[in-house]
């Protein structure tokens, strides 16, 4: 899988930039705030129908622009697509010129492994940081997935509305039953997709990380989730009701789920060093690489977005060596020296791309 070309009309800084990428390595270099992560940020927006960073769509729009549109022509082992997106008023979709009217239908045309600086909270932050890395994943590879999140979700909103008004109104208790039922029916599936996914990249993880760190350090990962079962979260949600009418909120649920990874059997976010926690982010992300390789049989896009100045030059030698049959996009802010590897450079200044 392979993006030919990105057409950018309005998106962010650049007012018309029409940018033809390399199958391998495609390096976007330049000083800040001149519009790298722009592109990144165009690429992940077809892939997933939203962005890494912005909250609102407006908010991808030019200063003193109603409309922006994103074009992006891509190869995959079988077919040839385009996306394009149109956002405004309202954000329009299209797939090889056709319409759709569900992001459903978007998600694993281009799929896609982004590394960030900000990916490192993904292992030091709080639990929603390694939700989201797993939402992201599991997305592009089981389109309903999402579907089944967001009914969860819109759920845990009216249950919530219904908490508060049984507190303040003294609505009926007993009615609650009805939005225990709906929660725990979604939270089972999602429960599912997840600890499927998690026990793929337990099998891919171990291997990469003892590689990565000469064999000195083993990497472990654990579910943590109270939904594995449907009449024990039923169960729980009944023995918490009284607890969540007096705060307002579900306060047990898929949506507090979280996963710990172990180096050496010690929790990395308390005992790991900052470089430990580096790698093992980097092992990580390899893995998920790995599991959608196998899942659709060819490797997916890889973002880079100002990741490479983090790793020596042996390192990033080494690093991209290693991934193989895949094309990668690298922002940062100066030219890398990447020697017997096929590579296209491209300055980015001021919303202008040069080849």
């Amino acid at each position: 899988m392979w993006i030919k070309k990105i057409k950018i009309k309005n998106f962010r800084n650049y007012k018309e930039e029409n940018i033809n990428l390399e199958k391998n390595i495609n390096i976007f270099y330049g000083e800040n705030a001149q519009g790298k992560t722009n592109i990144i940020e165009s690429i992940f927006l077809c892939s997933l129908g939203k962005s890494f960073r912005a909250k609102k769509d407006i908010e991808m729009i030019k200063l003193n622009e109603k409309n922006s549109i994103v074009e992006i022509e891509y190869q995959k082992k079988d077919r040839d697509g385009k996306i394009k997106i149109e956002l405004g008023n309202k954000k329009n979709i299209y797939i090889n010129e056709i319409k759709i009217n569900k992001l459903s239908e978007l998600l694993g045309k281009i799929n896609i492994v982004i590394f960030t600086p900000d990916d490192i909270n993904i292992l030091k932050g709080g639990p929603q940081n390694r939700r989201r890395f797993l939402d992201i994943m599991i997305s592009q590879l089981r389109p309903n997935y999402m579907h089944t999140l967001s009914l969860y979700l819109k759920t845990i909103e009216q249950r919530n509305k219904y908490l508060r008004q049984i507190k303040e109104e003294n609505k009926d208790e007993n009615l609650l039953d009805i939005w225990d039922e709906k929660l725990c029916d979604y939270a089972i599936k999602i429960y599912e997709y997840r600890n499927e996914f998690i026990n793929k990249i337990i099998d891919k993880i171990k291997n990469i990380h003892y590689n990565i760190t000469n064999k000195k350090e083993d990497i472990n990962l654990e579910y943590i989730t109270e939904c594995k079962n449907k009449n024990e979260f039923l169960n729980l949600l009944k023995q918490r009701r009284k607890l969540d009418i007096i705060k307002g909120f579900t306060t047990k649920g898929i949506h507090r789920d979280d996963f710990v990874i172990y180096i050496n059997n010690k929790e990395i976010n308390i005992y790991g060093s900052q470089g430990q926690n580096r790698t093992a982010m980097l092992s990580l992300k390899l893995a998920e690489l790995e599991v959608i390789n196998d899942e659709i049989g060819e490797y997916p896009i890889l973002l880079l977005d100002d990741f490479m100045s983090e790793l020596d030059k042996t390192r990033r030698k080494n690093f991209l060596k290693n991934i193989k049959d895949t094309q990668v996009i690298i922002t940062g802010t100066e030219k890398l020296d990447i020697e017997n590897l096929n590579y296209l450079e491209y300055n980015v200044s001021n919303g202008k791309v040069l080849k």
